[in-house]
């Protein structure tokens, strides 16, 4: 006999084999044992979370002679016949090959003919949004009024695309991704049965890998039992068969990426490609460890919701410490872009190496993300001792120690004074540092704005500028605009009017905006040359 796949070997036979889906399977069951069976059902869900399975059961159900606790027997000749697939009683169509209205119209016939065996006809039409516009139409009569021994059972992935006329006139049930837990669970199980010696370990990798589908969990855990038939499956080694990267080698990876080690970075790109690591997979699995490091960096309560190990969850703890939230964001920020970009391109290795230095040289970019990853990377330096560049009219900044030993003096507190109009283009230069020292969710909406005065009144009032209306009104709360005050006096020592404005405002017309590379000269204390060169694309 020929082999058979583990995800059809397996196949759930009746509703107390189903896992992961109780909320649908108890329903079903209590309206057979009630008599309440419907006459159209729509399965909605992503893939391999049980959609036919459970329609295959429930068709079973409803025709069984002896039902036991609303499942079927499988002993009758008719669970027999359904479970072989030479049943008369149970249609299975793929409406998307059969998505025409002559296939519909046929349905429509053959649904005035009585059942030869058993009580219920069941249609089962899977991939129902495939079907056209004309089909749905002709479905829609015999779907709102079936004869009494007529079910029709409607599975789909995509919910939305079918018409409101067709859900309006179904039992709707959502099936839900299965967690990793039952998949693994359910693995394990099967494995004993197989006679398959597992790690544990290497099982919830492939259940994570299935993202919430047991039939993408049973097919990738048959391909991994195949390359290593007759040996222990363990971790490594289902990392090597799915082309995968262990966690060890990303946490390598996103230290050398915050200590601008581009070399090292690149060295390490150069050895999973060797490897024949599969670079899709590891933009995924790359933008999946951040966003575990980013869970344990916002809070100490997700441990379940990560799914990592005690060694691992330990490893991003540490790695927390040593990186901010905004610019691991900017991190998954850019690895997302690439996931998507990188799905159809030729040159995938060369994506990501770009990608890599992006991270490790965020000098290359010019948004305000890349901009405080700098001002990161520079307090670091100067808190380790390292001598910076420093322009010639830039006063000189005291370290926090001194070259013979003694203790530090204590900073002054600057004093407060009342602003002028030429305080106006100080306070202008600083708004980048301003707006970094502000907390969220002030900091967001101040990083869309443009500090401007008016230049012909002479006026001593600080217009902030806001894209939009929403923005001006949000921030034009008093207590929003004491909030920014207090920033500009803790920042440049001054008090100054504030005043929210919209730049569609007639009012800003004449006001002055600051050009960028002051802007970028004031916050890094570095000489700046800007290049109006236009930079070739990668």
């Amino acid at each position: 006999m020929s082999y058979i796949a583990l995800y059809r070997k397996f196949r759930p036979d009746s509703f107390e084999d189903v896992k992961g889906q109780d909320h649908i399977v108890t329903t079903l069951k209590n309206q057979i044992k009630a008599g309440r069976i419907g006459h159209a059902y729509l399965f909605c869900g992503t893939r391999g979370t049980g959609k036919t399975t459970v329609a295959k059961i429930l068709a079973k159900t409803v025709n069984c002679e002896a039902p036991v606790d609303g499942s079927p027997c499988n002993a009758c000749p008719t669970c027999l016949a359904i479970s072989a697939g030479v049943s008369t009683n149970v249609i299975e169509i793929d409406a998307a090959s059969n998505n025409g209205v002559d296939n519909i119209r046929e349905i429509r016939e053959e649904v005035s003919y009585r059942p030869t065996q058993g009580k219920y006809k069941v249609y089962i039409i899977d991939e129902v949004h495939m079907l056209s516009t004309g089909a749905f139409n002709a479905l829609l009569k015999t779907l709102e009024e079936p004869p009494e021994y007529v079910i029709f059972i409607l599975a789909t992935t995509e919910a939305n695309k079918i018409p409101v006329t067709i859900l309006s006139r179904c039992q709707r049930y959502d099936f839900k991704r299965i967690s990793i837990d039952t998949i693994a669970a359910r693995l394990k199980t099967l494995t004993e049965k197989e006679g398959v010696d597992t790690e544990e370990k290497a099982l919830r990798y492939v259940a994570r890998a299935a993202d919430g589908s047991m039939r993408d969990a049973l097919s990738l855990l048959d391909q991994c039992i195949a390359f290593y038939l007759g040996e222990t499956l363990t971790y490594d080694r289902v990392l090597e068969v799915l082309g995968t990267v262990d966690t060890e080698v990303f946490s390598r990876l996103l230290r050398n990426i915050i200590s601008q080690n581009t070399a090292a970075s690149i060295r390490i790109l150069e050895d999973l490609v060797m490897a024949g690591k599969e670079m899709t997979q590891f933009v995924g699995d790359f933008t999946w460890y951040m966003r575990n490091l980013l869970l344990v960096k916002s809070s100490e309560q997700l441990e379940d919701v990560l799914d990592v190990s005690t060694e691992n969850l330990r490893r991003l703890q540490e790695e927390s410490t040593m990186v901010d939230a905004d610019t691991l964001m900017r991190y998954i920020r850019v690895f997302s872009e690439l996931a998507g970009q990188i799905r159809n391109s030729a040159q995938k290795r060369i994506l990501v190496e770009i990608a890599l230095i992006r991270l490790s040289r965020p000098q290359m970019e010019a948004n305000l993300d890349s901009v405080l990853d700098r001002l990161r990377i520079l307090e670091e330096k100067m808190a380790a001792g390292v001598v910076l560049a420093q322009s010639a009219d830039a006063p000189i900044q005291q370290t926090s120690g001194t070259e013979s030993g003694a203790m530090p003096r204590q900073q002054e507190e600057p004093e407060i004074r009342k602003a002028v109009p030429a305080d106006l283009a100080n306070i202008r230069r600083q708004w980048m540092r301003i707006v970094g020292s502000a907390e969220q969710p002030l900091k967001g909406h101040l990083q869309r704005s443009v500090p401007k005065y008016n230049t012909q009144t002479g006026e001593c009032i600080l217009y902030i500028d806001m894209p939009d209306a929403t923005g001006r009104d949000i921030l034009n709360r008093q207590d929003r605009l004491e909030e920014i005050q207090k920033l500009i006096r803790d920042t440049a020592a001054l008090e100054v009017a504030v005043e929210v404005i919209c730049s569609g405002d007639s009012s800003g017309n004449s006001l002055a905006e600051i050009p960028v590379d002051e802007l970028i000269k004031e916050v890094i204390h570095m000489p700046v040359e800007i290049d109006d060169t236009p930079a070739e694309d990668f």
